[in-house]
């Protein structure tokens, strides 16, 4: 799980850009907090294991079929 201390601004956790560059979305995720931007949004629904490394579990998920 990315480094969520109190002191670090919320910032996507593919690409780093924080709210002052990009939007950013909050998820829940394991009793934390995580932000990414729309534009990685995607992978989250349709590749999440290429999140593995940044966001752990993620390669369990299971990528949303039908689109």
């Amino acid at each position: 799980m990315p480094d969520e201390s109190p002191s670090r601004e919320p910032h996507c956790l593919y690409c780093e850009r924080d709210s002052q560059q990009v939007p950013l979305l909050s998820l829940a995720y394991r009793d934390a907090e995580v932000w990414i931007c729309p534009q990685h949004l995607p992978l989250l629904i349709h590749q999440p294991d290429t999140l593995a490394d940044r966001l752990p579990g993620a390669e369990h998920f299971g990528a949303a079929e039908g689109h």
